[in-house]
């Protein structure tokens, strides 16, 4: 349920890269309240990944302020602290280790967060079975489908209960069978949790399912509006 806590804030942001010559982000003000779900569309190069890179503190704004999850990530330690307990990731590409099995890559947050294995077990195991990956937790992640890793990039990232989710093209990398199959079970578990949901995407008909839909265009976000 959406409340009128604020999850993200951010107020006239500008980032560049190579020393000033790219500028990224052009005086980006957005405001997200606990429980929403965004999404952010546009073309290649718009400025999507990094501004959730920016929200999520993976990288420093040139100016402008940023206060995620109530925290303004003004110490690398605020940053690491964010990251582990209260932001949650999922990426194009599914960034599990190819080595470990679905089960093993899955426990790394929780373990790197210093939580019991019990409980984690328990949570993976709820988890693995609302994402239907539960037969394949003892398999490498190099033995799973397309799907199944992308799949199991999603319960990673929900280790931890998340306050905030920031998805990357979470589903870019599928084809439309399982597309559509890991956006439900994403907006699906957000909603169920009343967790937040950022996410970049192309694909502007999993956009219109969420709450609300910004357009962004060289650096800006030009236009919002309710799904």
């Amino acid at each position: 349920m959406k409340g009128d806590r604020t999850m993200v804030e951010i107020h006239d942001v500008w980032k560049s890269f190579d020393r000033g010559r790219v500028e990224v982000l052009k005086g980006v003000d957005l405001h997200v309240r606990a429980g929403e779900t965004v999404a952010l569309c546009g073309s290649s190069g718009c400025g999507k990944s990094t501004l959730l890179n920016v929200i999520a503190g993976l990288e420093d704004p040139d100016r402008g302020s940023v206060r995620t999850a109530g925290s303004l990530l003004k110490a690398e330690r605020e940053r690491v602290d964010l990251l582990r307990d209260r932001v949650g990731f999922v990426f194009q590409l599914h960034h599990l280790n190819a080595d470990l099995t679905l089960e093993e890559n899955c426990l790394i947050p929780v373990v790197a967060a210093g939580g019991k294995r019990a409980e984690a077990m328990e949570r993976l195991a709820v988890l693995a079975e609302s994402t239907g990956v539960s037969h394949r937790l003892k398999q490498r992640v190099r033995e799973l489908s397309g799907g199944e890793r992308q799949r199991g990039a999603l319960v990673r990232s929900l280790m931890n209960e998340p306050d905030l989710l920031l998805g990357d093209e979470p589903t870019g990398a599928l084809d439309e069978a399982n597309r559509e199959m890991v956006f439900s079970m994403l907006l699906k578990m957000v909603r169920e949790k009343g967790r937040t949901l950022v996410m970049a995407t192309h694909d502007a008909e999993l956009a219109r399912r969420c709450d609300r839909v910004l357009w962004m265009r060289d650096g800006r976000i030009i236009s919002g509006q309710a799904a």
